[in-house]
């Protein structure tokens, strides 16, 4: 075995178990998600702007490892989202499948984009994932725990287009 023992290979392996969760961190954001339906009536004159359904969140969790944008069941009535398919979905207890909704307007940090919804149980934080994240053109700093503007596009909200 290389020299190392079980009990060294246990050790290294906490180690390097550490450092990685160490090495990424948690970051958490503001987050506002609005009803982009109730955004489309306000143009239209159908309702006012104080009629929009919305949220704040200020612990939504940013997760890279992730693809979307995950809101819990509680968060996506009192929202009002409309039910658009179901979804398979990949995570920690395997294959499943989550319904998913209409789009909303999510905002963080003055940059905003339309995302569909999927939804999750109310015993977990809103999860901002991967394609959130590319569309808004934040990256995560993992030492600082924060979000930051992509460095290739020297911090500026660019969309990439090839």
């Amino acid at each position: 075995m290389d020299g190392l023992t079980l009990k060294g290979m246990r050790s290294q392996e906490k180690k390097d178990d550490v450092m990685e969760t160490t090495l990424m961190g948690k970051v958490f954001v503001t987050a506002k998600v609005d009803n982009l339906e109730d955004l489309f009536d306000v143009e239209k004159g159908s309702i006012s702007s104080d009629a929009v359904r919305s949220a704040e969140v200020h612990d939504a969790r940013v997760d890279a490892r992730g693809t979307g944008l995950l809101l819990p069941s509680s968060m996506i009535a009192s929202l009002g989202l409309r039910p658009l398919r179901t979804q398979q979905a990949r995570g920690l207890v395997g294959v499943f499948t989550i319904r998913m909704f209409r789009a909303v307007r999510l905002s963080i940090q003055g940059r905003d984009c339309a995302i569909d919804v999927g939804e999750i149980d109310d015993e977990f934080p809103v999860l901002i994932g991967q394609i959130p994240l590319e569309l808004l053109d934040w990256v995560v700093d993992p030492k600082g725990q924060r979000l930051i503007g992509n460095p290739e596009h020297g911090g500026q909200h660019i969309m990439e287009v090839f």
